[in-house]
């Protein structure tokens, strides 16, 4: 991984993260024409520049520090933003918006710890099977016209996901921070 100016997944990095304050705005004013068909467009287009960086950074050996950090920072915003607003219009509840954002913050929180031991703990299968799962759920309820059932079902699997990735993520980063330091048997501090 390097450290280098602006490149194009950074680009689209940046748009993501731009496109939060107008998200907001689709979705909290109700005098918009479209208002949430426009926030929905905004948020699935945010969420595919999150592939597409991710997949320009990698094919032209593009991964930078910045672009690291920035791309993790972008999803937590966007993601963080949609709940917040969705709370605020009465369609999601509050609770179930703090799970998730709990999670991205203690997530974030680990990763630092794990760095400052020199362990980089990325992103499996499990962590994108959440992610896409808070995506569909989010964009579900954001679209208006989705049956609450869907919508329901949906949040209530994102959910699910959230908390055992989370808790996947936990004991990974355990295993592989105590791992990476060596150990010290009681007979290796006994004096010969």
């Amino acid at each position: 991984m390097r450290s280098g100016p602006l490149n194009a997944p950074l680009w689209f990095t940046a748009a993501r993260i731009v496109a939060i304050p107008p998200l907001m705005v689709l979705i909290l004013v109700d005098d918009i024409p479209g208002g949430r068909w426009w926030a929905f467009g905004v948020f699935v287009a945010a969420c595919v520049t999150d592939s597409v960086d991710g997949w320009l950074a990698r094919s032209r050996g593009l991964v930078t520090v910045a672009g690291a950090f920035l791309d993790t920072l972008a999803d937590k915003l966007l993601m963080s933003a949609a709940l917040v607003c969705l709370v605020e219009t009465g369609d999601v509840p509050a609770w179930a918006a703090m799970i998730i954002i709990g999670r991205e913050f203690a997530v974030t929180g680990l990763r630092m710890i794990a760095a400052s031991e020199d362990v980089i703990i990325s992103a499996g299968r499990f962590g994108k099977a959440k992610a896409l799962s808070q995506n569909v759920a989010v964009a579900c309820i954001i679209a208006p016209g989705v049956a609450g059932a869907v919508e329901d079902a949906l949040l209530g699997l994102a959910l699910v996901l959230t908390v055992l990735s989370g808790a996947h993520y936990f004991l990974v980063a355990r295993w592989r921070i105590f791992a990476s330091k060596p150990t010290t048997s009681p007979e290796a501090l006994r004096e010969p």
